[in-house]
């Protein structure tokens, strides 16, 4: 434990030592003709803002100075010592493909010898009748089928209180009773037999493990946007993983799915009282999963990440649109946590945990007004002579302050860019990279994904920012069904979605180009995806040019371009399944009478 202490007291330092370098030269660089007002409200965002900034790259340098001691995980026998839950919450999603991985899974599972421990439960919460019957017809096609009736099983649930939290709270009261764990999934979500069964023996060898999370990594994607979503993931996901799991201790994260929880652990410690008030910060504890992991930690039980258990995988949004409506729940429940840190007993690095996913959504407004702060600035102040020298692009400040503007820009700029270059530098160095099409695919590929989130950052931080505000104001986001299909975003639909961002970026150029016109190259990089934001929302979410990108190499990841044997089921299962879809007459009122048996608590 001292070891996980000294790490994260040395990430601590690193991050103030990090931040208050870029506030001094900040303060050094305003300062030098007075300091005022707008100045301190300026150094108090930068120093926020900046302070993330660094406590991200110091987790992606511990993930790289300290890989995954596995030797150190204790081991239960090879047979499950209890019976095993798989979950799979639905909710309005796409049927074809829930059933497709259920069944990939079942036979994966299978093929270890050990399948019989494990019972999947599709718990639904759909209310769209369409959807829901889909579900019904896909369940007992797969009954009648494959013969699965006793080990598969399906339930729907009206009216859907607490959402998917109470959705695992209905299963565990009615038949947790009958399972040592459960696996909690997605609807997106598919997982390698092996790794499942990986997890249950640490479990069963550690019994103060109370959680196990594994690292999802995407896959499925064809637009540009979900393929540059999904190299990220595969390629950079599992290095900011493991700096995660170096500073966890007992206390590590939960992020919804892809875990395993061991079921009276979770019976006893996590049960979620609804929020005083009303919506947003009222009502249903939205981001449960680190809730849950707080409480489960406070209760004693251990909550881990493990990010060598590779083979677990999710689908992710395919265009920007689909993200920033994902991000606009996430936020909120994010928020929401506020209520939730002053809660007795939570262990301190719960209580991190819970400040940086609020801190994760706050960050975009804080740059936002910085930004907007510091052109205030540049209006109301007397303008310097920033380039004395004819044709300069580089600005002049007042001497010595030019040394210190040009240091806290690299500064920034490598808070960003390092830790990717050095995961990449390491990647080309050490490891084999076949699985990605070789070393110049990666360098390419890690290349125009560093572009590309460069040009969709100014764009996910208006949305971000739109969400915290809207927070703030009092909107609830409700909770809408996820949308992971790949298709094409018309401009007029983008326009629609961004317009007010265009004008912002309009305005902001505008602004700086009539007070001070050579600053305007320092704007572009924010100004430029802004004005243009509706067409790089249709054209990142384009299966065209997505299709383009796969042809070339672009972005290729292991699970494309050597997908294991539970991928391919699962695509195999979606082709055997979507004609299943022709209508059997069965309704809502069907699920009533027609639910499969569950097994019910002893």
């Amino acid at each position: 434990m001292m070891a996980i202490v000294v790490r994260r007291l040395a990430a601590a330092i690193l991050t103030v030592c990090l931040t208050a370098i870029g506030v001094m030269l900040f303060y050094g660089v305003v300062g030098s003709d007075g300091f005022d007002v707008l100045d301190a409200i300026r150094l108090v965002l930068l120093a926020l803002s900046s302070g993330w900034l660094a406590w991200g790259a110091c987790t992606a340098f511990i993930g790289l100075l300290f890989p995954v001691d596995v030797a150190a995980f204790a081991h239960g026998r090879d047979e499950p010592e209890g019976r095993v839950a798989v979950l799979v919450p639905i909710y309005n999603e796409d049927a074809t493909v829930v059933f497709a991985n259920v069944m990939a899974m079942y036979h994966d599972l299978a093929a270890t010898g050990f399948g019989a421990w494990f019972d999947f439960h599709i718990l639904s919460d759909s209310t769209r009748p369409e959807r829901a019957a889909e579900e019904l017809r896909l369940f007992r096609a797969i009954v009648t089928r494959y013969g699965v009736g006793n080990r598969i099983f399906y339930r729907h649930r009206s009216p859907n209180a607490g959402r998917k939290a109470g959705n695992i709270k209905s299963f565990v009261t009615a038949s947790g009773g009958a399972y040592t764990s459960m696996l909690v999934l997605d609807a997106d979500s598919l997982m390698r037999g092996e790794t499942i069964l990986e997890m249950v023996r640490r479990m069963d060898g550690d019994p103060e493990l109370g959680l196990l999370q594994t690292v999802p990594v995407v896959i499925g994607r064809t637009s540009l946007f979900g393929r540059a979503l999904q190299f990220s993931s595969a390629f950079y996901s599992p290095i900011f993983s493991r700096g995660v799991s170096a500073l966890q201790g007992r206390d590590g994260p939960f992020w919804g799915h892809n875990a395993l929880i061991r079921v009276r652990a979770f019976a006893e410690s996590c049960g979620l009282p609804s929020l005083p008030g009303k919506p947003p910060f009222g009502g249903d504890v939205l981001s449960h999963d680190f809730v849950e992991a707080a409480l489960l930690a406070r209760a004693g039980w251990k909550v881990r990440l493990d990010p060598d258990l590779v083979g677990s995988y999710e689908e992710a949004p395919a265009n920007l649109l689909e993200y920033a409506k994902r991000d606009r729940r996430w936020c909120q429940g994010n928020l929401q946590h506020s209520r939730v840190l002053p809660t007795e007993g939570l262990p301190f690095w719960s209580r991190v945990a819970l400040v940086q996913g609020i801190l994760a959504y706050l960050a975009s407004p804080m740059w936002l007004l910085f930004l907007v702060t510091s052109l205030t600035a540049l209006i109301v102040a007397p303008a310097p002579v920033y380039f004395p020298t004819e044709g300069s692009g580089v600005p002049i400040f007042p001497y010595p302050e030019t040394g210190k503007a040009i240091a806290l820009i690299i500064g920034i700029v490598a808070l960003l860019i390092l830790p990717k270059a050095l995961m990449l530098v390491r990647a080309l160095w050490q490891e084999d990279l076949s699985a990605y099409r070789g070393r110049f695919a990666v360098f390419v590929g890690s290349a125009i994904e560093l572009v590309l989130s460069s040009v969709i950052a100014p764009i996910n931080m208006m949305f971000q920012s739109r969400s915290v505000m809207q927070v703030l104001m009092g909107r609830d986001a409700g909770w809408p069904a996820a949308n992971r299909a790949d298709g094409s975003v018309r401009l007029a639909t983008g326009f629609a979605a961004s317009w007010w961002m265009m004008l912002a970026g309009g305005i902001g150029a505008l602004l700086g180009w009539f007070f001070a016109p050579k600053i305007l190259i320092w704007l572009w990089p924010i100004a430029v995806p802004l004005i243009f934001a509706p067409l790089v929302i249709s054209w990142t979410a384009s299966p065209l040019v997505g299709r383009i990108a796969m042809r070339s190499g672009l972005f290729a990841t292991p699970a494309e371009t050597g997908p294991e044997a539970v991928i391919r089921r699962a695509e195999a299962f979606a082709v055997e399944l979507a004609g299943e879809g022709e209508d059997d007459g069965a309704t809502i009122a069907d699920f009533t009478t027609a639910r499969a048996a569950r097994p019910q608590e002893g």
